[in-house]
């Protein structure tokens, strides 16, 4: 019976072990002084947003910065990327917890293997409560 149990236990914890998918972050380091300052979340946020362009720019934002012109929860962090790839980045997600939350639930369903249009859906049923989405 020990025998058993034991290898049903095994077996159990080898069934439930997900490996999370590895995110793909802009280093600290090439970010605005702002953000090197911020919270770890919005530091985070930033990061992620920043170098996952074409996953956030399909994310709607909720906060109502469409009327500042936003299209998107990416350009939340990021106004500008030149033609030689330099960014500027937008301060607006420093101050805006909706924003940066919508970020660190997107970067928490790509973790754990959620394709992108997954995470959008779940954008889109969580945060449509808080406004209209900013994407036109």
């Amino acid at each position: 019976l020990f025998v058993v149990l034991s290898m049903l236990i095994v077996i159990s914890s080898a069934c439930s072990t997900t490996k999370e998918v590895e995110l793909h972050m802009m280093p600290l380091d090439q970010m605005p002084s702002e953000v090197q300052s911020a919270p770890v979340v919005v530091q985070q946020a930033y990061q992620f947003a920043s170098a996952n362009p074409d996953v956030m720019k399909e994310i709607p934002c909720y906060c109502g910065c469409g009327n500042i012109g936003h299209t998107s929860n990416y350009s939340c962090y990021v106004s500008h990327v030149d033609e030689k790839g330099s960014i500027r980045f937008d301060n607006h997600a420093l101050g805006c917890s909706i924003c940066v939350d919508i970020t660190q639930d997107v970067m928490r369903l790509i973790r754990e293997g959620k394709s992108p249009q997954e995470a959008r859906a779940y954008i889109d049923s969580t945060y449509s409560k808080y406004g209209p989405s900013n994407i036109p």
